[in-house]
Formats: C-alpha cells, sequence, structure tokens
C-alpha cells in the first residue's frame, strides 16, 4: 500500500510506500523485510505510519522538522515509561537514509487501538485516567533533560503571540477573529509559570490518545516532549472533554484558575496555528481543531458547550 498520491500536507514533504518500507528493511533489518507491511490510516501530519507484520511499527517522517523525534523517543522514553500508568510507544531500531530516502527511521513495538475521536465509552473515568498519566508525568524528575528550544511545547505563551495573531489575521472571516484574539489575550494575560519547569507531552491530541474496547490505553508521538509549563498539557480539556468531564479532568489535576488560563491558550493556539495551514489538505485536523476553537470560545465567552462523545 502507498502513501504516494495523497494531498500534500508540506512543500517539502518526502513520499513513501511500502515498496521503500521493505527496501529499507531488507537493506539494514532483514529478519523483518519478509513481513507484511500496511499503511496506516491516520491525519497525522509528521510521519507515515506502517503496520509491520502483528506486533512492530515502521515510522517514517514527512518532514525534515520531524526528524529528530525517534532519537528523542528513544533515549527519553525507556527512562519515562515505568513511571507512567498508561502505555506508551516502546522504540525497538533506528534505521538510516537509504534507498533515496533522507532521514533516519525508525521501528518500534505495535501499539493497538484506535484514536479518542468518538471511541471513549466513559468520558468522565477517561478524564481520571488521562489526569492520572499526565500527573505521573509531571512529577518525573527532570534532570539531565536537554534544553528546551524557543517557542516550543511548555515555553511561556508570549513567545506564541506573533505566531497567532498572525495565524488569525490569515484564517480572516473563517473564525470570530475579535472572539479569538479577546479569548488568547486573557491567557497572555493570566500570572505565568514561575516554578521549575516539569516534563510535558506537548501535544495531547485526540490523535495522540489510543482507546482499546473504550478505554484509554496508551500515549504516543512525543514529540513534542519538554521541560517546561504543564499548562501545555491541559489541550484534552478542549479537544477531548466537555462539560461534566472536562470538569472532573480540572479536578483530578487540581489545577489553579492561572494555569487553566494558559491551558487554554495553548489549546487555542495550536487550533489557530493548524487551521490555515492544513485547511485545504488535512480534513481530520481542520474538524478536530475547529472543534477544540469552538469548545475554548465557548468557555471563554461562558456559553454552555454540548456534551461529546469523544
Amino acid at each position: 500500500m502507498s502513501a504516494m498520491g495523497r494531498t500534500r500536507m508540506h512543500a517539502d514533504e518526502v513520499e513513501t510506500d511500502s515498496d521503500l518500507v521493505r527496501r529499507l528493511l531488507a537493506g539494514q533489518f532483514p529478519h523483518w523485510a519478509g513481513l507484511p507491511i500496511r499503511l496506516v490510516a491516520s491525519y497525522g501530519t509528521d510521519h507515515d505510519i506502517y503496520r509491520l507484520g502483528e506486533d512492530l511499527a515502521v515510522r517514517l517522517p514527512r518532514i525534515g522538522w520531524a526528524t529528530t523525534q525517534a532519537a528523542r523517543e528513544a533515549e527519553w522514553l525507556p527512562r519515562l515509561a515505568p513511571h507512567l500508568p498508561l502505555a506508551v510507544p516502546v522504540p525497538l531500531a533506528m534505521g538510516q537514509p537509504a534507498e533515496g530516502y533522507p532521514f533516519d527511521w525508525s521501528v518500534y513495538e505495535w501499539l493497538p487501538g484506535e484514536n479518542a475521536n468518538g471511541t471513549i465509552d466513559d468520558l468522565g473515568q477517561a478524564a481520571v485516567d488521562l489526569a492520572a498519566f499526565i500527573t505521573a508525568l509531571h512529577r518525573i524528575d527532570t534532570i539531565g533533560a536537554y534544553p528546551r528550544p524557543p517557542r516550543s511545547r511548555g515555553c511561556d505563551l508570549a513567545e506564541l503571540d506573533e505566531v497567532v495573531r498572525r495565524a488569525v489575521a490569515q484564517l480572516g472571516d473563517r473564525i470570530d477573529d475579535t472572539a479569538t484574539l479577546r479569548a488568547w489575550q486573557e491567557s497572555l494575560d493570566a500570572p505565568a509559570w514561575d516554578r521549575p519547569g516539569v516534563w510535558v507531552h506537548g501535544d495531547l491530541l485526540p490523535g495522540n490518545l489510543l482507546v482499546v474496547k473504550g478505554h484509554l490505553s496508551a500515549v504516543i508521538d512525543f514529540g513534542g516532549l519538554n521541560v517546561g509549563d504543564p499548562a501545555c498539557d491541559l489541550q484534552p480539556a478542549w479537544n477531548v472533554f466537555s462539560g461534566p468531564s472536562r470538569q472532573r479532568f480540572r479536578a483530578e489535576l487540581a489545577v489553579d484558575d492561572a494555569t487553566w488560563l494558559r491551558g487554554r491558550g495553548w489549546a487555542l493556539l495550536q487550533a489557530v496555528i493548524a487551521l490555515p495551514y492544513y485547511w485545504d489538505t488535512n480534513p481530520g485536523i481542520v474538524r478536530q481543531t475547529s472543534h477544540a476553537l469552538s469548545e475554548v470560545l465557548a468557555e471563554a465567552e461562558g456559553r454552555p458547550t454540548a456534551a461529546r462523545r469523544a
């Protein structure tokens, strides 16, 4: 099965297909080269994922900015995993550029499950389970962590102010720009995080949460892993939860008002940055981020939100 022929999301992305995966495996990990290979359907933006046999997955970056993620996961996930109550990816091997493919690539254990869009049976229990994961992650010692790059996950929201305002301008009348900028300013005005940074996943969107038989089972894609403001891991409040389940999520995390407002700012900024970029190329991302933005604005304006099966 091929990834070629799909709508390109990035001007300089690299296309892949199952034949390329088999050639890469044959040259570097021949003991896996005979296994069945099939592309995994996803609206992810950074990698093509191929299931390899029943128990493995091959992950190929599609774009240059994603090429450091596998090495970061290989270094840090084995250290973090023993402290976390949900499964996380298990890196098995790192491949090198070859066969005309320009990036490092990787092989992982296969994690079963569907993403968290419309697959969770009990949102209240999911709020408890995900809050437990976030709490555990934030408590892990950060000794030896790499410096956080500017404008990356966990940074001060003010570092991204210009980017957010530019994205809102690009969106024009596709969103309520006045309400969006008013909500954004409210998050900017919240007191900043003034304590030591904590480990943050940075991208806890539905596509990175796996669900098995209606229950959260795993958290994937740690490409945004950083040490910084824990508020950026509150994104599920507006991307996954609503109404009572959102309240339960906040209560389980014991989040203060300032952190909650900054978390809402992270949900807003990820939505408005993604929307103009993927508007014509990734309808799944557009649906998800449009929903998140509507939830943020409803809360900011004091409007009720309908219970959502996430």
